[in-house]
Formats: C-alpha cells, structure tokens, sequence
C-alpha cells in the first residue's frame, strides 16, 4: 500500500496573497513529496490578480487556486502547519495529526501603496522572499526523505 504523503498547511489570514505565493512555491519545490494546501482563519474569498502575476513571471501558476478556510482541514490530518502572518499564527488551531509548527512571517503586499508598478514591486519583493525560505525548507524535507530512504 502506499503511504500517504504528509499535509503542509500553510495558513494566513486573508488566504489571498502570501499563503498562495508559498503554496506554489513549496509544491514546485518539493515535488510530489508533501501535499501542500493554504488556508485563512478569514479568507478573503479570491487569489489576489497580482499574486497569480508574479507567480507567473517564475513560472508558477496559481490561477486555479481558490481562497479556502482553514476549517475544511481540521477533520484530515495535517503535518506541518506554517503560519505566513502574525494574526494567523495567533488564531491557528491544532490539527489532527500535527507534528510540526513554523510561524515564518511576510509583510502583506494586499497593503501596498502607490502605482501599479509600485505595487508589483511589493509583491515581487515578496514572492522572493518566501521563494527563499520556501524552497530552504523544501531542500530540508527532500535531504530528510533521502536520509530515510538510505539508512
């Protein structure tokens, strides 16, 4: 039979920006190793239309992402929670299954100001940030599964 691979949550609050950005960054990143889904505690009900462009621009596309609340996954069980924001962090409930917890916090570029262009630098300025640590992360569990398979 084969195992289940384990669910990465990643929650923000509004579930419209960064929680998207990193879900499709950590699922390019780490392959079919985890099954990554994003969550809000209060989602904002659309992907944001400048997160879907800057992903697109690296070659991710997280058009047929929907805003989803974390509740849908309190009756499955989840690994690894990852809050992207602070208010996410302080509403985040424990989950079925939960082994591990990250709060790694972004600024939120749904607040940015100014021009178009302006605004694409905040989320550019973002997305590369969470790609960072995303695919850092990403590395660790694939170093971690290889170790496993060895040994």
């Amino acid at each position: 039979m084969r195992e289940m691979k384990p669910t990465v949550l990643i929650l923000c609050t509004g579930n419209a920006c960064r929680s998207h950005l990193a879900e499709g960054i950590l699922r390019a990143a780490a392959g079919g190793l985890v099954d990554v889904q994003s969550a809000g505690s209060k989602p904002a009900g659309y992907v944001h239309p400048l997160a879907i462009g800057v992903m697109k621009e690296i070659g991710i596309d997280i058009s047929g992402h929907r805003s989803k609340h974390l509740g849908e996954f309190l009756q499955q069980p989840v690994e690894t929670v990852i809050t992207v924001c602070g208010k996410a962090d302080q509403a985040c409930p424990m989950f079925p299954g939960q082994v591990n917890r990250y709060h790694w916090g972004f600024d939120d570029p749904a607040h940015a100001a100014g021009t178009e262009d302006e605004k694409l630098a905040v989320f550019r300025r973002v997305r590369d940030e969470i790609k960072m640590v995303f695919e850092a992360y990403a590395a660790g569990r694939k170093d971690e599964a290889e170790s496993r398979n060895v040994l």
